[in-house]
């Protein structure tokens, strides 16, 4: 049998054991418990302050008078006073300096009641001598004793992680109180780029300026930093973002200020930075009368309603309150969720509104007219389309069907069935195509503004934007996945820039400039500036607290892969077909005035194009899309799948000579 003997290193781990065995002990009993115990202790330091107050200003404990009299008054005031100023409703772990004012303001009180009745009474001598000692000694020790008790009854996890906090206001003030009182993260450090500010403290922790956070990480080990500012504006925070990326460090954010203030969330809640702060701007407030001129109290339908515009445009037309809300969707899983998720909105805000959910594909123009016309729609947001440029460059014909056949059949269903207000969703990619996707965007602009010469009451316009953030298939979510996998993040180009917008913002903005058209419009949103991708995949890694392997670190934890331009992808977007462009009632909308086809020579080439479609004759139908939009150059041949395996071709070329359609502008 071998004797253990315990050595000074196993006492500290039983010192430990016994602490955490007291603590949850005390921490699981009832609360009129836990109230009667802070009770008793106050009683017990009331009656030591009285005793020692008595000797500081007599040389001994009675002074002349009754010391036990006085010490039960003095607990008979303090006790009722302490409740009454919330010191027996407040949780001990998570106490915060505030406690001090409190603490401050409450045996403030207790001295003056006290001393009062010495004066009227006569118990002592020299009361307000006594009354000074009185009012020093108990505060030090009511309020002393209860940030001992926090420090003793939060629990000593070595393990704690050392974060350090952005923000030494109101939000990180409190934060650091609930961090401190918590298990999870220990505070070390605290940043602001307030100047008046730094060198101060706040919750004990001296305020640095921001310069010094890789100093400061470096130092003490803090791989995360808490970003405490919920009430700046998405500009400010892109601007403090800017400056945190540059140090590989996890970033995350409290949530915002309106959240707070509601009660959805609290302060210590955590998430992750949003790449909407770091690429997005402050929204321009939406102009009330705009949202709900086209909406409140009208039958609407939105095509392509699962997509991520789609989706988003029901959301915001639900909330503009209209009688009839119709979805209009070819995926069958897509409008399931759509439609479940709007039903969940309606019950939530009590909205009123009869919601249809209905399949059925745009090019059907017989099937999207019997929608239009038996549900008696007065506003169509058209937002079906294929939009990935390189799908729809090796598929064709589903991207001339959908997008060009598919707007054309609508339209003509809108006008047949007297809908009022017809919006198209395009895009920047629109604007000088180089690719399949984005000439059937622009050729579905000729469209609407060839209709819009014609006798009929329906107004048409469309609203041309970049990216949206976060929607299906876009570089966001697409680096995120990536990042969370561990690499690479894949980038086509050093030098590749895209524009981008919320897509809640680009939603609003649409349904705002459908409200002010007037017939053929073409709407330009303001997207703010570019945005370097490479610039965002270096940024979104380090904010996950990661950093960059490349030739110069070759330690870093994830790589970077340049993997070239997609087919027909271009490295710059533009808004603007030339430079003819006006303002309108709202800052971030624009009118553009750009040239059209007449509406013969347009019906004689969707005919046509429709025919080649028919026939699948890809060359022909390449042709004549290259005719109908002047400003297309294609990046390469035909890259159609189909096409490519029946011909055995790489790539086919496209007709070297092209002549000018009929009737085509100058």
């Amino acid at each position: 049998t071998v004797t253990r003997v315990s050595s000074s290193a196993d006492r500290p781990h039983a010192m430990d054991a016994l602490k955490h065995a007291m603590r949850v002990r005390f921490l699981t009993l009832p609360r009129f418990v836990k109230q009667f115990l802070m009770i008793a202790n106050d009683a017990m330091l009331y009656a030591v302050t009285v005793a020692a107050s008595m000797w500081i200003v007599y040389g001994s404990v009675s002074g002349g008078a009754d010391l036990w009299l006085i010490a039960v008054t003095a607990i008979a005031v303090a006790i009722p006073v302490l409740w009454a100023f919330g010191l027996y409703a407040s949780i001990i772990r998570y106490v915060g300096y505030g406690l001090f004012r409190v603490g401050l303001h409450s045996t403030f009180v207790i001295t003056a009641i006290l001393v009062g009745l010495d004066y009227v009474t006569g118990t002592i001598n020299a009361p307000l001598r006594f009354g000074a000692i009185f009012w020093t000694l108990s505060l030090v020790l009511i309020v002393g004793g209860r940030f001992i008790a926090r420090v003793l009854l939060t629990r000593s996890n070595q393990n704690r992680e050392p974060v350090i906090v952005y923000g030494a206001g109101e939000a990180g003030a409190k934060l650091l109180a609930d961090l401190f009182g918590g298990d999870d993260y220990l505070p070390v450090a605290l940043v602001d780029d307030d100047k008046s500010v730094q060198g101060k403290r706040v919750q004990g922790l001296r305020v640095h300026s921001p310069d010094k956070i890789g100093e400061i990480a470096e130092g003490t080990g803090a791989k995360s930093l808490l970003l405490a500012i919920p009430s700046a504006s998405r500009r400010m925070r892109r601007q403090v973002l800017e400056k945190i990326t540059e140090y590989p460090i996890r970033v995350q954010t409290i949530p915002g200020i309106k959240d707070i203030i509601s009660g959805k969330a609290r302060v210590d809640e955590l998430r992750d930075v949003s790449v909407n702060d770091l690429l997005g701007r402050d929204s321009v407030p939406p102009h009330p009368r705009l949202l709900s001129a086209s909406i409140t109290g009208k039958n609407v339908a939105v095509t392509g309603a699962g997509g991520s515009i789609g989706s988003e445009l029901c959301r915001q037309v639900l909330r503009q309150r209209p009688r009839r809300l119709v979805l209009f969707e070819i995926s069958e899983s897509g409008l399931y969720h759509v439609e479940r998720r709007l039903r969940k909105i309606m019950e939530k805000h009590g909205i009123e509104c009869e919601l249809v959910g209905l399949l059925g594909s745009v090019n059907n123009q017989r099937r999207i007219h019997e929608v239009l016309d038996n549900f008696r729609i007065q506003t169509v947001y058209h937002a079906a389309a294929y939009k990935h440029v390189p799908i729809v460059e090796q598929n064709l014909f589903e991207g001339i069907y959908n997008n060009v056949i598919g707007t054309w059949s609508s339209v003509r269903a809108a006008i047949d069935a007297g809908v009022e207000s017809y919006v198209l969703i395009s895009t920047d990619k629109a604007v000088n195509p180089t690719s399949v996707m984005g000439a059937t965007k622009r050729l579905a602009e000729l469209v609407l503004q060839a209709y819009q010469t014609q006798e009929h009451r329906t107004c048409l316009s469309m609203v041309r934007f970049g990216n949206v953030l976060e929607s299906s298939g876009s570089v966001v979510p697409l680096f995120k996945e990536q990042i969370r996998q561990g690499g690479p993040v894949t980038v086509t180009h050093r030098d590749i820039v895209r524009y981008f917008m919320t897509i809640p913002e680009a939603a609003q903005l649409v349904i705002q400039a459908g409200a002010m058209a007037k017939g053929g419009d073409v709407f330009v949103l303001d997207m703010g500036d570019p945005v370097k991708i490479d610039d965002l995949a270096h940024r979104m890694i380090n904010l996950m607290g990661l950093t960059v392997r490349d030739p110069a670190h070759p330690d870093g934890d994830i790589e970077i892969r340049y993997t070239g331009l997609r087919p027909a992808e271009k490295l710059y977007e533009e808004l603007l077909i030339g430079a003819n462009v006006t303002g309108t009632e709202h800052p971030r909308i624009l009118r553009a005035d750009e040239h059209a086809l007449d509406f013969n020579t347009l019906s004689r080439l969707i005919h046509e194009l429709r025919a080649a479609a028919d026939a699948l004759d890809h060359q022909k139908a390449s042709e004549l899309l290259t005719r109908a939009v002047r400003e297309y150059k294609p990046a390469n041949g035909v890259d159609d799948l189909v096409w490519l395996q029946k011909t055995g071709t790489e790539n086919s070329p496209r007709p070297s000579s092209i002549v000018d359609f009929p009737g085509k502008p100058d």
